[in-house]
């Protein structure tokens, strides 16, 4: 499994709006339409789909 990054500024406002903290959450794959997450300490992944302005 990949490794995951540390979300930048503006994917940590995107997390905080679903209801996550952004310091347990890394940033495995991060497209147009979705972003791809998980979790630091249990490993759990998540996608969740971007916004639509």
């Amino acid at each position: 499994m990949k490794h995951g990054k540390a979300p930048t500024r503006a994917q940590k406002i995107m997390l905080a709006g679903y209801r996550l903290d952004p310091g347990n959450w890394l940033i495995i794959k991060d497209t147009s339409t979705e972003t791809v997450i998980q979790h630091r300490h249990t490993g759990t992944v998540r996608t969740i789909p971007k916004w639509r302005d």
